[in-house]
C-alpha cells in the first residue's frame, strides 16, 4: 500500500469521515439542533430550584404545597421533554452512522477491490481486510455512543456555561478558568492517545494478518512440521496486540480518572466560595443550589467527553486506516469514453512498451510485439524474464509505465472494461475457485449463465465423464478455495469458466503444469477445444508446451531475443536452444 496515513490528527481524520460518508452529513445540523435543544430545556430545572428554595421554603414562613408541586411537575415535564428530543438526535445519529458506515464499507472493499494487483501484492491480507472489518467496527463504536456524547456534551457545555454566566460571573470566571486549565491538558493528551490507537489498529491488521496466514497455510504448515514456529509466530502477534491495547486501555482510564478529579475540585471550589461569600455577596441558597445544578450540567458532559476522546483517538485511528486506502490512486481505471471490440478474431500489439517494478530496474523497454489474429503463440523464458509479466499486461491487470498495448487495433485502457474481460479470457497456472458448487464456479465467468449453458460448456470440452464421477455433478461443493477438489480438477473448472465466455482472446499460464496425471489427458483437449479458432497466448513453463505452437516468443531480461517455430529456434542455436537442450536433459533424468 502507499504506508501508513498522515493526515493532521483526528479532528482532520473525523473531519474526513464525514466529507466521505454524505449519510452521515445528511441532516447533521438538526440532529445537533435537537441536542442543543434537550439541554436548553433541562435549563428550566435550575430555575425552578432556585425559585423553590427561595421563595417557596426559605422566602415565607409558610411552605407553599402547592406552588412546589406545580413548579416540581414543570420540572418532570421539562426533563421527560429534554429525554424525549434528546433521545431522538441519537435515534437520528445511530442510524445515519449505522447506514453511512455501511457504505464506507463497502466503498472501502470496492476501491481495494480496484487498486493494482502491485498494491494489494504489497500488503498482508489480513491486514486488508482489517480495513473493511475492525477498522471501520471502532467508527462505528464511537459514533453510535461517543458521537451522540460528543453532540450532547458539546452541547451541554457550552449552554451550562452561558447560564452560569447570567446566574453568577465571578463564579462562572472560575468554572471557565478550570475548564480551559483542562482543556489544555486535554489537548496534550490526546496526542498521545492518538499515536496509541494507531499502534493498536496495526497491531489489530499484523494479528489478522498472521492468523489468515495459519489458516491458509496449514497444509504447508502439516507438511513441514512448523506447527510450532507458527504457533509461536500467531501467538507473538497477538501478545504485541495485547500489550498495545493494555496500554492504551491504561491511559484511557488514567484520562477519564482525571475527569472525576477535575469534576470533585471544581464543585467543591464553588460550594467553598459560594459558603465563604454567603449573603453579602448576594448569593443566596438557592442561586448556590441552582448554580452547583449547572456545575453537574457542565460537569457530566465533560466526564462523558473525555471518554468519547478515548474512543475518538480510536475511531480516528480507524479513520486514517481507511483514508490510506481511499487515497491511494486507482492505477488501472475504467476509460473515460470506452469503446468495444471489434467482432471477430483479434490480434495484439506491444507498441513500444515499457514497465517495471522497481523504476531504477525496469523490466521492458521500448517493447515491440505483433500477434496476428487467431495465431497459436507460446512464450517462454527463464525464471524473471518477463514472460508472466507479458501476460499480465496483455489481460491488462498492468497497465504500461510507457507505450501502447493493442487488441484489435484498440488500446487496452480504452476499450470497455466488461467487454475486454468477456472477449478476453485468462486462465492462470492455478484456478481460483470460491466456496460455491461447480456450476457457480463457472458461471463466474458468464453470471447470467443458465443451467443450460453451464451443462453445454461441460459438454463441448468433453468433460462429461469427471462431472459424473463428482459426487453431485455440478452441484458438487468445492470447498474453500476448491479444497474438496484436486488441483487437476481445479483446472478443468478454471477451463470451463473461461469457455463459457466465449473469449476470441485466450491467455493461458501453463495450464497444465499443476495438473494430476489422471486428468492431464482430459485438460490437454479440454484445452485444444478451447484455443481451436482463437487468438491464443500461452505462457509455457514447460517446453513440450511450446513445441505445439505455432510461433514461440522467447524472453531474456525484459527483451523479446527470439521469435520462431520450435524447429527453426532449436536449429537456431541461440537462448531457446540452451533452454530446451537442458529441459531434454532434465526429462532424461527423469525417466
Amino acid at each position: 500500500m502507499s504506508g501508513e496515513y498522515r493526515g493532521s490528527g483526528t479532528v482532520y481524520a473525523l473531519r474526513r469521515a464525514l466529507t466521505e460518508t454524505p449519510t452521515l452529513r445528511k441532516g447533521i445540523w438538526l440532529t445537533i439542533l435537537l441536542a442543543a435543544l434537550g439541554t436548553l430545556i433541562q435549563l428550566i430545572v435550575p430555575i425552578v430550584i432556585q425559585t423553590v428554595i427561595d421563595q417557596d421554603l426559605l422566602g415565607s414562613a409558610k411552605v407553599d404545597v402547592g406552588s412546589v408541586l406545580s413548579k416540581g411537575a414543570i420540572a418532570l415535564g421539562a426533563m421527560a421533554v429534554a429525554f424525549v428530543v434528546r433521545r431522538l438526535a441519537l435515534v437520528r445519529l445511530a442510524l445515519a452512522s449505522a447506514t453511512g458506515l455501511s457504505e464506507l464499507r463497502v466503498r472501502t472493499f470496492n476501491h481495494l477491490h480496484r487498486l493494482s494487483i502491485l498494491h494489494t501484492e504489497s500488503e498482508r491480507r489480513g491486514a486488508l481486510v482489517a480495513r473493511v472489518t475492525s477498522d471501520i467496527a471502532s467508527i462505528q463504536e464511537f459514533m453510535d455512543w461517543g458521537g451522540v456524547g460528543l453532540l450532547i456534551g458539546v452541547a451541554q457545555v457550552i449552554l451550562a456555561v452561558l447560564a452560569m454566566v447570567v446566574y453568577r460571573f465571578d463564579l462562572a470566571l472560575i468554572v471557565i478558568a478550570a475548564v480551559i486549565l483542562y482543556t489544555i491538558l486535554l489537548v496534550w493528551i490526546q496526542r498521545i492517545l492518538a499515536r496509541a490507537h494507531d499502534r493498536v489498529r496495526k497491531r489489530v491488521a499484523q494479528s489478522l494478518g498472521a492468523m489468515g496466514e495459519a489458516i491458509s497455510g496449514l497444509p504447508a504448515i502439516r507438511a513441514y512440521g512448523a506447527e510450532e514456529e507458527t504457533r509461536v509466530k500467531v501467538a507473538d502477534a497477538l501478545d504485541a496486540q495485547f500489550r498495545s491495547e493494555f496500554r492504551t486501555a491504561l491511559l484511557g482510564a488514567s484520562l477519564f480518572s482525571s475527569a472525576e478529579m477535575f469534576a470533585g475540585l471544581i464543585t467543591a471550589a464553588v460550594i467553598g466560595i459560594g459558603v465563604v461569600t454567603g449573603t453579602s455577596a448576594g448569593m443566596t441558597a438557592g442561586t448556590l443550589l441552582a448554580f452547583l445544578f449547572l456545575v453537574n450540567l457542565l460537569v457530566q458532559p465533560i466526564q462523558t467527553l473525555v471518554e468519547t476522546l478515548n474512543q475518538a483517538q480510536s475511531a480516528g485511528a480507524g479513520v486514517r486506516r481507511i483514508l490510506d486506502v481511499l487515497d491511494t490512486p486507482i492505477e488501472i481505471d475504467d476509460p473515460q469514453q470506452p469503446v468495444l471490440l471489434p467482432e471477430g478474431a483479434l490480434d495484439i500489439d506491444f507498441d513500444e512498451v515499457s514497465f517495471f517494478y522497481k523504476e531504477e530496474a525496469p523490466l521492458f523497454v521500448d517493447l515491440n510485439v505483433r500477434i496476428e489474429a487467431g495465431s497459436r503463440i507460446a512464450v517462454v523464458g527463464e525464471t524473471g524474464s518477463g514472460k508472466s509479466t507479458f501476460s499480465k499486461l496483455l489481460t491488462r491487470i498492468h497497465d504500461p509505465i510507457a507505450g501502447q498495448v493493442r487488441v484489435g487495433g484498440l488500446p487496452l485502457n480504452d476499450i470497455d472494461t466488461d467487454d475486454l474481460r468477456r472477449r478476453l479470457a485468462y486462465v492462470p497456472q492455478e484456478g481460483f475457485l470460491f466456496d460455491a458448487t461447480v456450476a457457480d464456479n463457472i458461471r463466474y465467468g458468464k453470471p447470467e449463465a443458465t443451467d443450460e449453458e453451464v451443462c453445454a460448456a461441460i459438454t463441448d470440452l468433453e468433460l462429461d465423464s469427471w462431472i459424473a464421477q463428482l459426487p453431485a455433478g455440478l452441484s458438487t461443493p468445492v470447498g474453500e478455495r476448491g479444497s474438496q477438489l484436486s488441483a487437476g480438477e481445479r483446472q478443468l473448472v478454471a477451463l470451463a469458466r473461461a469457455w463459457i465466455t466465449g473469449p476470441d482472446v485466450l491467455v493461458l499460464d501453463e495450464a497444465t503444469s499443476a495438473v494430476d496425471p489422471a486428468l492431464e489427458v482430459q485438460t490437454r483437449r479440454a484445452i485444444e477445444r478451447l484455443i481451436a479458432g482463437r487468438t491464443s497466448v500461452t505462457v509455457a513453463h514447460r517446453l513440450s508446451t511450446a513445441e505445439a505452437a505455432e510461433e514461440i516468443l522467447v524472453f531474456d531480461q525484459g527483451q523479446l531475443v527470439e521469435r520462431g517455430t520450435h524447429d527453426d529456434l532449436v536449429a537456431v542455436g541461440g537462448v531457446y536452444t540452451a533452454m530446451y537442450a537442458d529441459w531434454v536433459k532434465g526429462t532424461q533424468k527423469v525417466d
